[in-house]
């Protein structure tokens, strides 16, 4: 929110106080607390009738800090809050004339006292300062707030805040936290994350459900400012100093990814939204892929497998699906697991409507009557989550689904609540918009735990909050089928997945109506190279051949190629399970060094080793940016020198999919399903391992996660060898680079020599 008229003025309507000096401290093992009074003191008379911001600082983990900010401290503090893995750590503390410093771990604050102002240190270097001023308690008549502002440094970039469709890098927006069903046509976001990382080695996460506003260089444009409504604000900073650590550090502090079942890294296929549809449409859809030699692992049926004006009674259409038990078990046979489409509104239709009116399972209103509005579903209402006896009644619903071979929900929605409005549990309304989402997807996801087991869970969710990378997965919503609306989508899971998520997905050939061949057949090479990958539409179908036999083609090829690298995407799985380091990871991500690699939003990294870059035109032109290193196209085994941008044509069946140096990628045996044996007879490509004295390692992990071999290669200077423990027998494939840099040659030897 902005609060100012320009860098000389307050905007009418507003007061802005400040923290002048340090007028009294207190020293704790864990905790230091600073009074700073909003005038500096001069005399006792100075002290009456005058504010102060108390300012306490501990640290949760190494590398954090809490930073509390509080002007009236006797408000009780509402729920929810999110859930934070706080392990306290012991301040080292100094004490002079001039500052208060504080340290813990290699973060350290300086505190200023004559002239307060905190800046921060990540192993000595300089990171960002709260300078004179920049703290800010804001009156108005109708709202009070804290502010938060931070130094900008000169080629400074910000990142994250949810899954945003903007400009990637953040810098000169308005963004604010709050989760709202707007597209991704917009500024609005359905996963509105408070938590920024900054390529100058330290991420920002503002420990407040609510609604935050930030002012990334937007309003003093050498500032990034953070505000919430009300009398405190707390955040912690945390120092990497790479980006990569810094995820770690907040996924320490958030929680990790649950590592998705294998399957679900297999072929998604939707109903679509509003297509006319019955038990065989869906039959010959299933079947229609297997005639075409097209790998399925998940069958999705959308909103219409319930009666219209009904959703959600968690019942059958018997309409059009009659006997939904024969016929869950007829899919399932045919080798697939099964989502369906829920979400958690409640319509006055639905038979479940009284029932859950009468036990009071719904947000009120604050007289006590059921909030319902028309929007959506006539009538609806929305469960209430905080209330522990509407949590059982709805997953007994879900149970009774799964009880028929439901294997996984696709849990739509969660971001349209109201506020005007009272829980179960006297939650915060403010507080409840955004981390209803969490609660939400937290019922449903424990639900899938407890009846197939933590290795089985997965969800299909559209909102999120802090923490909810913990209940993969999600996918991007309501895209057009056009370019812009494909790379908008790209954009937001890049934000996405530098918001401590690992795993991200979008609706393949876009949401809305109008797809045509060449937008599907390129929007497939890219989803197939996402961690998850669905079909779904809004009025049409997106099976491939109603579209062109190339597009079948097309859809063959890239789902036995995403088939084939599952032992190589796993273990990626497996890192972002583990380290909280995405799957689809930002260019800067990777190379934070790489000055060229700041601003990338076109491309992404697939994992540690692979570098994707759709193709966003009609004409089929690639262009991409190389860091420094050989590069190989893995499909056509052209290389490339680093350092550079590529401009290249594609046709439908190439695509811009390359393995930078030194890399190990293992493919699997089999195409047909995303879950096998990954450690059976595999193949190990290995590229670009000329440079003498280089080595690499990677391992092969089964479905359930755990470990199954090592694979190592070695450069000696004379030869390359590759080393491999828990491997009866495999394939090796050189991709050995000529002196021109154009081609590469292959052998079968485990053993190479250098010429």
């Amino acid at each position: 929110m902005k609060f100012t008229d320009g860098i000389w003025l307050v905007k009418e309507g507003f007061e802005i106080q400040n923290p002048k000096e340090v007028f009294d401290y207190s020293l704790k093992a864990d905790t230091v607390t600073v009074f700073a009074p909003f005038k500096k003191i001069k005399s006792r008379g100075d002290t009456l009738n005058l504010g102060l911001m108390t300012t306490e600082i501990s640290s949760p983990r190494e590398d954090v800090f809490t930073v509390r900010l509080k002007h009236h401290d006797g408000g009780e503090r509402k729920s929810p809050a999110f859930e934070i893995n706080e392990q306290q750590v012991a301040l080292k503390t100094t004490d002079d004339e001039k500052a208060i410093t504080i340290q813990a771990g290699d973060l350290k604050v300086a505190i200023d006292k004559e002239n307060y102002a905190l800046s921060f240190y990540g192993n000595e270097q300089f990171l960002t300062k709260s300078d004179v001023n920049g703290q800010g308690y804001v009156t108005s008549a109708d709202q009070n707030y804290i502010r938060e502002r931070l130094d900008l440094g000169v080629g400074e970039n910000i990142y994250g805040l949810g899954e945003r469709f903007t400009n990637f890098v953040k810098n000169g927006q308005t963004v604010d936290i709050w989760n709202k069903d707007g597209g991704t046509s917009s500024d609005q976001s359905y996963k509105n994350i408070p938590f920024f990382v900054s390529n100058k080695g330290y991420g920002v996460f503002v420990n407040h459900p609510e609604h935050v506003s930030f002012e990334v260089g937007s309003e003093h444009v050498s500032k990034n400012q953070f505000s919430v409504a009300g009398e405190a604000l707390e955040y912690m900073i945390i120092y990497g100093p790479t980006m990569e650590e810094i995820l770690r550090k907040y996924t320490d502090l958030t929680g990790k990814p649950a590592l998705p079942p294998a399957w679900s890294f297999g072929l998604w296929l939707s109903t679509s939204f509003c297509t006319d549809y019955d038990e065989a449409t869906v039959n010959s859809f299933i079947d229609g892929m297997k005639e075409r030699d097209i790998p399925l692992d998940v069958f999705h049926f959308d909103c219409f497998w319930m009666k219209d004006f009904e959703w959600c009674n968690f019942e059958w259409d018997r309409r059009v699906f009659p006997e939904p038990e024969k016929m869950l078990a007829n899919l399932k046979a045919k080798g697939l697991k099964i989502c369906v489409w829920i979400n958690p509104y409640i319509a006055q239709k639905s038979a479940l409507f009284a029932e859950g009116k009468e036990h009071g399972y719904f947000i009120k209103n604050k007289d006590g009557s059921v909030w319902q509005w028309d929007l959506w579903q006539g009538g609806q209402a929305i469960v209430d989550f905080t209330n522990p006896a509407a949590c059982a009644w709805y997953r007994d619903k879900l149970s009774a689904l799964m009880d028929m071979g439901v294997d996984a929900f696709k849990t739509d929605f969660g971001e349209r609540i109201p506020t005007d409005v009272q829980y179960f549990d006297g939650s915060d309304p403010e507080k409840m918009h955004n981390y209803y989402a969490y609660i939400y997807n937290e019922v449903v996801f424990d639900l899938l735990k407890e009846k197939r087991g933590e290795q089985e869970a997965v969800l299909f969710a559209r909102s999120a909050t802090v923490g909810s990378q913990k209940f993969p997965v999600h996918w991007g919503g309501d895209c057009l089928s056009t370019y812009s609306s494909m790379a908008e989508s790209l954009r937001g899971g890049l934000s996405f997945m530098l918001s401590g998520f690992g795993f991200w997905s979008h609706d393949i050939g876009g949401f809305e109506e109008g797809a045509t061949p060449d937008i599907y057949k390129r929007w497939t090479q890219f989803g197939l190279l996402s961690s998850h990958s669905r079909y779904h539409g809004n009025v049409e179908y997106r099976v491939p051949w109603i579209f062109d036999e190339e597009a079948v083609d097309v859809t063959r090829k890239f789902t036995k190629l995403k088939m084939r690298l599952m032992p190589y995407l796993f273990k990626q799985a497996v890192t972002a399970h583990k380290d909280g380091m995405p799957m689809m990871r930002p260019m800067v991500l990777s190379y934070m060094e790489d000055p060229a690699a700041a601003t990338l939003d076109r491309q992404y990294m697939l994992g540690e080793n692979l570098l994707v870059a759709p193709i966003f035109n009609e004409e089929g032109r690639g262009e991409f940016y190389l860091p420094k290193g050989k590069w190989t196209n893995i499909l056509t085994d052209e290389v490339y020198d680093g350092g550079t941008w590529v401009s290249e044509h594609h046709d439908y069946m190439s695509f811009p999919l390359l393995a930078k140096e030194n890399s190990i990628i293992v493919c699997g045996s089999r195409d047909d399903h995303a879950e096998y044996d990954y450690a059976e007879n595999p193949t190990i490509h290995v590229y670009g391992f000329e440079m003498a004295s280089t080595s690499a390692e990677t391992v092969i992990y089964q479905a359930n996660g755990t470990q199954k071999a090592t694979i190592r290669v070695e450069n000696t200077g004379s030869e390359i060898t590759v080393h491999t423990e828990g491997l009866a027998n495999y394939e090796v494939i050189w991709h050995k680079q000529h002196e021109s840099g154009t081609k590469t040659v292959q052998t079968s030897e485990k053993t190479i020599k250098l010429a």
